[in-house]
């Protein structure tokens, strides 16, 4: 994708949803790597997309809405 948007997910999920959430954000059109980590969060999803307005839509509809997610830290890429 070239002038993209990357934007780096910090992911907290309820206590065993971690793997349903991973299963659920692969899925999304936009995303271009989930990764199980270690620390206060539980993965971290990177997604691109064609704006900042677009990557804001992205979090609000798709990623707040998926069960199992309690809280979320999204992190944009500098070029």
């Amino acid at each position: 994708m070239s002038s993209t948007i990357r934007a780096y997910l910090l992911i907290e999920t309820q206590a065993g949803e971690s793997n349903a959430v991973l299963e659920t954000l692969k899925l999304l059109q936009q995303t271009v790597q989930v990764d199980r980590v270690t620390g206060p969060y539980d993965l971290i999803c990177i997604i691109e997309a064609v704006s900042l307005d677009e990557v804001g839509e992205i979090v609000r509809e798709k990623i707040h809405t998926t069960p199992g997610i309690s809280r979320t830290m999204s992190c944009i890429r500098f070029k």
